[in-house]
């Protein structure tokens, strides 16, 4: 039998909480199997509230106008797949009011919310508070802050699904152990351009969750929490509750790793 080798230290590394500044170097820039699933020009293989969402200048653009303040978090959403272990890339700039992320591994609350989703997000915000951040959106809260490495603690009891928050404190999940650190959250803010063009690259594969911004690795989360944890959903980008505001992606492309 032949062992991939490089697949079983991408297992182990986090497991058994070693960290080597390796694992924060740039990922790879080739774009060899990646995909775009935005055309830039329409909505095709998404779905939104349009009152929301709309295309402007080779961008999927979510505004929140004076007129148009929304009352709870709603997402566009990528109806063509549901990815399970993938790599994303897209270019995002934000207002400083604004408030977003990329939903992946997520899952629909319909009936009774349209478009809104549930699960793992790569946090953006125009602050900078928590971009880069792994927040999962409707569950957990915070699994990994900026500059964090974690793991997230195997649960055994099926009823802590049905009861969250009493697992949660201060809007971040009790059941995490922190492993190690990829630098100060202050100084990795620096990494991010304000009001500006910035890539975000998100790494997902078994329950490892990596997320790059500008080529700097934020957060490295591993989800041994087989309970909550999700292993493919629907992939979709928030316009959050809050003022006025817009956010706009373009160059999304994803890559199949399985």
């Amino acid at each position: 039998m032949k062992i991939n080798y490089r697949n079983l230290v991408w297992l182990l590394v986090p497991l058994l909480g070693i960290y080597s500044p390796i694992f924060a170097q740039k990922p790879q820039a080739s774009e060899k199997g990646f995909k775009k699933i935005f055309d830039g020009k329409t909505l095709k293989g998404w779905e939104g509230d349009p009152v929301y969402w709309k295309v402007e200048n080779g961008s999927i653009v979510g505004e929140i106008t004076p007129a148009t303040i929304v009352k709870r978090n709603t997402f566009i959403i990528y109806r063509d797949a549901k990815p399970s272990d993938f790599e994303l890339k897209s270019e995002f700039k934000i207002t400083k009011d604004g408030n977003s992320g990329i939903n992946y591994r997520s899952e629909e609350l319909l009936p009774d919310l349209p478009f809104a989703l549930k699960g793992y997000q790569a946090d953006i915000d125009g602050a900078f508070r928590y971009t880069g951040q792994n927040y999962e959106e409707r569950g957990r809260t915070t699994l990994g802050y900026r500059g964090e490495i974690v793991n997230v603690n195997e649960q055994t009891d099926p009823e802590v699904k049905n009861n969250l928050r009493a697992y949660s404190a201060r809007n971040a999940w009790l059941a995490r152990k922190v492993t190690g650190s990829l630098g100060n959250s202050d100084s990795l803010k620096t990494k991010i351009k304000s009001e500006d063009w910035n890539e975000i690259h998100l790494i997902v594969k078994g329950n490892r969750l990596l997320h790059y911004v500008n080529g700097v690795l934020m957060s490295d989360v591993t989800d041994l929490d087989k309970v909550n944890g999700k292993s493919e959903g629907w992939l979709g980008v928030q316009v959050h509750v809050g003022p006025p505001m817009k956010v706009e992606y373009r160059n999304i492309r994803i890559k199949n790793l399985k």
